[in-house]
């Protein structure tokens, strides 16, 4: 991906995100050089990666396969003693989050307005693979049962929550989408079992200087 469009997704996502009434932590907004002269009391959001997360999960087609999102808040296991997560995302219409669960964390997805949210799941079986049995979940706290594979869409302010091994992929319909996410602890570098093979963050080129960093980038 290139930096110049990495600065202009987040500028979108800041601007879909004020329109909307959702505003990030004064932090958000700092830039590189701003980032350097801040001492070791902004070391939680260094160490447990809060802030910027652009990626094209390392297939270089963004607007099909991508996400932006922005990790308020998160424990780290090494650490602190936080136990959950709070995570809000930019989910552009017919833009996909490819096929994952995580092993550990527990979460719920949010639709916090704009588009529908569709969602498909699938759980995973021993051998992590697809399972063609019902998935089972929360929908708003009503225990729904789906068939593996079949689109769910959630409309402003539905939500659903799922344990591990819950294989989902999600994108949005009918205009972009802000989507909430609240969880157990977020580990990006050990938590992502993808179903097919990706990279979780991308390669970047250095076309135009960072305008902002990503929450890998501290």
């Amino acid at each position: 991906m290139r930096r110049s469009d990495i600065n202009e997704y987040i500028d979108e996502a800041i601007n879909f995100w004020k329109k909307h009434q959702f505003y990030l932590p004064q932090w958000a907004e700092l830039s590189p050089e701003e980032w350097k002269t801040k001492g070791p009391e902004y070391d939680e959001i260094r160490y447990n990666a809060l802030g910027w997360d652009v990626t094209d999960f390392a297939k270089n087609d963004f607007f099909n396969e991508g996400l932006t999102l922005f990790t308020i808040r998160n424990g780290n296991v090494k650490r602190d003693k936080k136990p959950y997560c709070e995570k809000i995302m930019f989910v552009r219409e017919g833009q996909i989050t490819p096929i994952h669960f995580h092993w550990k964390k527990m979460e719920d997805i949010i639709n916090r307005g704009g588009g529908t949210l569709c969602m498909k799941l699938w759980r995973a079986t021993k051998n992590e693979e697809l399972s063609n049995e019902e998935c089972v979940f929360q929908l708003d706290g009503v225990t729904t049962k789906i068939d593996a594979g079949q689109v769910l869409k959630l409309k402003t302010g539905q939500s659903i929550s799922f344990e591990p091994y819950m294989y989902h992929t999600f994108w949005a319909e009918d205009g972009h989408c802000m989507v909430g996410e609240v969880s157990t602890v977020n580990d990006d570098d050990n938590d992502n079992r993808f179903y097919q093979p990706l990279g979780r963050y991308p390669s970047i080129e250095e076309d135009v200087p960072a305008k902002y960093l990503l929450c890998n980038e501290y």
